[in-house]
């Protein structure tokens, strides 16, 4: 394949036919015997810029060996600006010599090889000119000498940085990624080789781009972001927010090269706090909810205080106590709400244990903290009033719970029936336990049916627009029969 070589006003011309040329097989003979011996790294182009010859120096610098004519520019794994930001091959201190067609010894930058280990060298760049045209360079490559407490330093840094959970990259001051850690692969989604040279604006939600704007500006003036908390996007098109801190990168001489940026991911953290405060908002709710309840059994309990203060101190003391319960069970459920199942067992359990006379069943239903403390209440006076005259007074007795819902409105309609249970001549009290029954239902825009049988009752409890967790029987049916 013949090459070209290229003149500053973009004018090509075969390898042939350029002058000295057919010198060139000699000159590379002279340099590989001289460089073999040299005590520096040394590296030789063609017209084009691609190695054509290196020494062992070189090769060692570099971290690794190419075949000759494969590696243009240069020949180590990464080349680094002094200030630390990745150079892109074409602007590499050779790339700008051929281009500006100027020899320079004065170029400071940082060779990086495939194990990471990096080292800060002086480039030294002699042009082959024939007539005007580049024919060939040779490059000297210069360590620097360095503080052995700096170098620790530095390596001690970078493992920190490789090791990080947190993200943490470095951009230009023009928004360009130059490092991208594995902190930020893993919460990002995105691979180094995906985002250095890549503009950091493609994490950025589109609403938020004035961000990245203004934090370059502060950047540019020295000024450094601390904890500013935003949105990024993963490469999947997910959300994180992210605890972002930017600051100025310096090269060696002060001058602001470009911005080194720490986030940490604080989605889950800020989840939490959101969660607790709306808890928080849930529980000041209940609590005056509850004392207001509290306040109108005291008021509507007076006269049974003034008649009959011992029963008065007995069931009003149970109504405190089913409330307590019915709290519990939506703590457990962090306010947002119970399983019915779980708070019709917990009313008709209390106290003493139902023997095996009470049968429950029903879809799998979590009813709203609201609807959970009212009906809590309800269930408390019908299962009181079981263990008194019920069902649940005699051992011939049986009690049946069940609900049904409808998955068009959300309605949920309860069932309690009583049954095997000889001469009832008192039903339900009827004084304010039916009263709580009453009100309460009717506070949740339900309506009660009560129906009395020669052996028990039922009671119907129509309740509308619940929103059920699932609509699937996960507890037995109805038993027919009655334990004795």
């Amino acid at each position: 394949m013949v090459r070209t070589v290229r003149r500053q006003k973009s004018v090509r011309f075969p390898r042939a036919a350029c002058p000295g040329a057919r010198t060139r097989p000699i000159i590379m003979g002279y340099f590989d015997q001289i460089t073999a011996v040299l005590p520096v790294a040394a590296y030789a182009t063609d017209g084009d810029g691609y190695i054509s010859s290196y020494n062992a120096e070189a090769a060692r610098l570099w971290g690794q060996e190419h075949p000759m004519g494969s590696r243009r520019w240069f020949g180590a794994w990464r080349m680094r600006a002094s200030g630390g930001e990745i150079l892109p091959s074409d602007a590499s201190p050779l790339a700008v010599a051929f281009k500006e067609g100027r020899e320079t010894c004065h170029s400071e930058v940082i060779l990086e090889r495939p194990d990471g280990h990096r080292t800060c060298i002086r480039v030294h760049i002699r042009l082959e000119i024939d007539a005007g045209i580049v024919i060939g360079s040779l490059v000297l490559l210069i360590e620097q000498p360095s503080d052995a407490k700096e170098d620790v330093r530095r390596d001690q840094l970078a493992a920190i940085v490789a090791s990080s959970e947190d993200v943490i990259v470095s951009k230009t001051l023009e928004g360009v990624v130059t490092s991208w850690n594995a902190g930020a692969s893993r919460i990002l989604g995105y691979t180094a080789e995906e985002m250095i040279g890549q503009p950091i604006t493609r994490i950025i939600p589109e609403e938020l781009l004035n961000e990245e704007t203004e934090i370059l500006e502060k950047v540019r003036r020295g000024e450094r972001v601390e904890h500013f908390v935003t949105e990024r996007l993963t490469k999947d098109g997910r959300r994180v927010i992210l605890s972002i801190t930017v600051s100025p990168l310096k090269d060696r001489a002060g001058n602001i090269i470009g911005a080194s940026k720490v986030a940490r991911d604080v989605t889950e953290r800020k989840h939490a706090s959101d969660m607790q405060r709306r808890l928080f908002d849930e529980l000041d709710h209940r609590v005056k909810n509850t004392l207001a309840t509290v306040l109108a059994f005291a008021g509507l309990s007076r006269r049974r205080a003034v008649s009959d203060p011992d029963s008065f101190a007995e069931s009003f003391a149970g109504r405190i106590q089913a409330l307590a319960r019915t709290h519990n069970l939506l703590v457990q459920g962090k306010m947002l709400g119970s399983d019915l199942a779980c708070l019709v067992s917990k009313e008709i359990n209390h106290g003493a244990p139902d023997e095996g006379r009470a049968t429950i069943a029903g879809a799998n239903i979590t009813v709203d903290a609201r609807t959970a403390g009212q009906l809590g209440l309800v269930l408390h006076e019908l299962a009181s009033n079981a263990r008194r005259y019920g069902a649940l007074s005699s051992r011939g007795g049986s009690l049946c719970v069940e609900w049904t819902t409808d998955e068009n409105t959300g309605g949920l309609v309860l069932e309690w029936t009583e049954a095997g249970v000889s001469g009832v001549s008192a039903p339900i009290d009827t004084g304010f336990g039916l009263s709580l029954i009453k009100s309460t239902t009717e506070s949740l825009g339900g309506a009660l049916h009560l129906h009395f049988n020669p052996d028990g009752l039922t009671c119907r409890i129509s309740l509308p627009g619940l929103e059920p967790a699932k609509l699937e029987a996960v507890l037995p049916p109805p038993r027919s029969d009655h334990a004795e």
